[in-house]
């Protein structure tokens, strides 16, 4: 399109003005260079220096008014260049101001054109500052749902494979005496590791570029109550969702599911002599609070691992926080507190 309106301009003028002194060579010399910008992109400057020297060395006499599709390739060098091709493409320009100003066009035209090559290159700069500063958003955005998707692999690794420990720990144990519940303990394993790769595949497939994986609806609050039960080996684990209207946003609570999902896990797997886990989430105007607790003995000096790390930093991208640790009754505590607007920093 814009190819074929400056050529139309460049025709017309060219018959119309009579104070041109070549103007069919005028004429001849800008549709020749006027291909350039479709190029501008892929190499910005070589079009400027193409275009340049005929437009404006070669036909000082006989510019045309259409040749301002120059500052088209100005406008790319800046948007589009390297550095390199920022420094030559403007001691290039810089040299073709200084030669209109030695041929003696006057000082008028001097500043003229500068006035006009400065507005071009700011408008290629900002627009250049732009779509850089567009892209570094979206690599972090990118970088942001990876770590997620991080936390999401950890969540769902630790969780199916400590059920499949606690079962075959309870297989091994009910082999000798009770060969069906050893069977079931087995069908148990293979569901759980099923279900694990399942989950894991679907996550490498959206850490691969230019595949999807396949959607699922969020956790909700009242999803929580699937880790109620009681565990091979006697722990119950008890949940209470009180005050559930289902405005939770689904970030917030697929985080609350996420943090009550990895406390529960954390109490099976490390905590000694657990009998009893404890679930607790309120939801109210303000936002969700979560409090697990377990009556379970806890090492004499626990060190936080990347679940809790994880749980921690989960919470923080949605403006709430997480802390855990030993209960002053005995046993372990978890208390989190997300906001109902859920904020990513």
């Amino acid at each position: 399109m814009l190819l074929a309106l400056v050529a139309v301009l460049a025709v017309v003028e060219g018959i119309v003005r009579t104070d041109l002194t070549q103007p069919l060579f005028a004429v001849i010399a800008l549709l020749v260079v006027l291909p350039t910008v479709l190029w501008r992109r892929a190499k910005p400057l070589l079009m400027l220096i193409i275009v340049i020297v005929p437009v404006d060395l070669l036909l000082p006499d006989s510019a045309l008014y259409s040749s301002l599709f120059v500052m088209v390739n100005v406008y790319a060098v800046y948007r589009w260049g390297a550095g390199r091709d920022l420094v030559i493409g403007s001691a290039i320009l810089l040299a073709s101001l200084a030669l209109t100003f030695v041929r003696g066009e006057g000082f008028d035209e001097l500043v003229g054109g500068f006035a006009l090559l400065l507005t071009v290159a700011l408008f290629g700069i900002a627009f250049r500052y732009r779509a850089g500063s567009r892209r570094r958003s979206l690599d972090r955005i990118r970088m942001l749902e990876r770590e997620h998707l991080a936390r999401d692999l950890h969540d769902t690794v630790a969780h199916h494979v400590s059920a499949i420990a606690i079962r075959a720990q309870a297989g091994i144990a009910v082999a000798g005496r009770d060969s069906r519940a050893a069977q079931d303990a087995l069908g148990v394993i293979e569901a759980e590791a099923a279900r694990t790769l399942s989950e894991l595949r679907s996550m490498v497939r959206v850490l691969r570029q230019g595949e999807t994986a396949e959607l699922a609806p969020s956790a909700q609050l009242d999803d929580i109550a699937q880790l109620a039960g009681t565990r091979p080996g006697g722990t119950v684990v008890v949940v209470e969702v009180a005050r559930n209207d289902d405005s939770i946003p689904p970030p917030v609570a697929a985080a609350v599911f996420r943090l009550a999902q990895e406390s529960v896990t954390n109490a099976l797997r490390h905590a000694r002599q657990v009998t009893r886990v404890d679930v607790r989430v309120e939801a109210d105007a303000g936002g969700v609070r979560l409090r697990v607790t377990n009556d379970g003995d806890v090492a004499a000096s626990p060190t936080p691992g990347f679940g809790i790390i994880g749980m921690r930093e989960r919470a923080a991208l949605l403006g709430g926080a997480c802390e855990a640790g030993p209960a002053s009754g005995g046993g372990w505590i978890v208390n989190a507190v997300l906001p109902r607007a859920g904020w990513a920093p």
